[in-house]
């Protein structure tokens, strides 16, 4: 692994480790990007999507998904649109608020975004996408990337091509989703098509991103498409300690030891009160109720305990329960990896 040991930078941004956070629509947090920061090996985490014409018009929400401190670095914010001028304004926003790299979508298949020409529309749309990546470039100080499927169904694998592209424009890597619109998140990653785009460029960083929840999902990803980094979501979810152990890994030729009881219970309450902390008690436990199962897979609370946390309305509540888990320990023998349910839409992709 004495590649992966070798430094990485995108654009001039030195990148810490080749092990990102991949950005996840609702779920990555500031609480739960420091939260995973603090575990270790993370090299660039990224914000959830973020709409360009909502930044220019001060949405409330909006910037809550962009909120950031000098601890979250380095940081992509992810901006999404296909109006150029907005684009442009939006970027040089989420730079002025702490984007260290800003990072377009181009590969979100939710209809809400694709219907209004964002996500993986742009990919149909080649001449389109490279001058708004190109406007983007040149529009901001710090390195642009973009986040993209192999295509928008497979016989329009149209990934390779617009890379190259980007690279010609001035993109400073590519994040490559290894499926297409049409999968949604069904069936398998396509590691050759990542690979693809990995042949297509000259001299960016290529990330590989798709069902890569274990070690063995990492080395096989670098192994056969050769890319210089993964960017990881769902497995990061259930695993927080994923990227340590990966760094682990890389120096070693192991991933160590496996995170404790107590670390898996300190992880959860750092997540929780630092929920509370940026959001407030009511918006802490109506998250924390989403983040739940991921937990309890991997503390394995009590029956009683974990339906007192799936319920939660205080933090007096948290806080005492919290206590009772600790106390009584697992109730049954702690996984060392379990696969996560990210909730997505049911039905045909267009209906998204």
């Amino acid at each position: 692994m004495k590649s992966l040991r070798e430094p990485l930078s995108i654009g001039r941004v030195a990148i810490p480790s080749r092990f990102f956070l991949a950005p996840l629509a609702g779920y990555t947090s500031l609480a739960m990007r420091l939260t995973i920061r603090e575990r270790g090996g993370l090299g660039l985490a990224t914000t959830d999507l973020i709409n360009a014409r909502a930044i220019l018009e001060k949405r409330p929400r909006t910037f809550e998904l962009a909120e950031t401190c000098d601890e979250d670095r380095p940081l992509a914010i992810q901006i999404y649109g296909h109006v150029i001028d907005e684009m442009c304004r939006a970027a040089r926003w989420v730079v002025e608020h702490g984007a260290t790299i800003v990072d377009i979508n181009m590969g979100c298949p939710v209809n809400k975004v694709v219907k209004t020409g964002g996500g993986s529309a742009l990919m149909c749309q080649a001449d389109s996408a490279t001058r708004l990546v190109e406007a983007v470039v040149n529009a901001v100080e710090v390195p642009v990337t973009v986040k993209m499927r192999l295509g928008w169904d497979d016989a329009n694998l149209s990934a390779p091509a617009l890379a190259r592209s980007f690279e010609k424009v001035g993109a400073a890597a590519v994040i490559i989703h290894g499926r297409t619109r049409e999968q949604g998140f069904k069936g398998d990653v396509n590691r050759d098509g990542i690979k693809a785009v990995v042949d297509a460029v000259h001299s960016i960083p290529v990330v590989g991103n798709g069902d890569i929840r274990t070690l063995h999902d990492a080395e096989t990803m670098f192994r056969e498409t050769g890319c210089a980094a993964i960017s990881i979501g769902r497995g990061a979810l259930s695993n927080p300690f994923l990227f340590r152990q990966l760094a682990h890994w890389v120096e070693h030729g192991h991933p160590g030891p496996e995170p404790t009881f107590d670390e898996r219970v300190d992880t959860m309450v750092t997540h929780f009160h630092r929920l509370h902390e940026r959001r407030g008690e009511r918006h802490a436990c109506f998250q924390f109720r989403k983040i739940l199962k991921w937990y309890s897979h991997a503390i394995r609370p009590k029956k009683e305990l974990y339906h007192q946390l799936i319920n939660l309305d205080s933090i007096q509540i948290f806080d005492e329960t919290v206590e009772a888990i600790r106390e009584a320990g697992p109730s049954s023998p702690i996984p060392g990896h379990f696969e996560p349910k990210v909730p997505v839409p049911s039905g045909p992709i267009d209906k998204w």
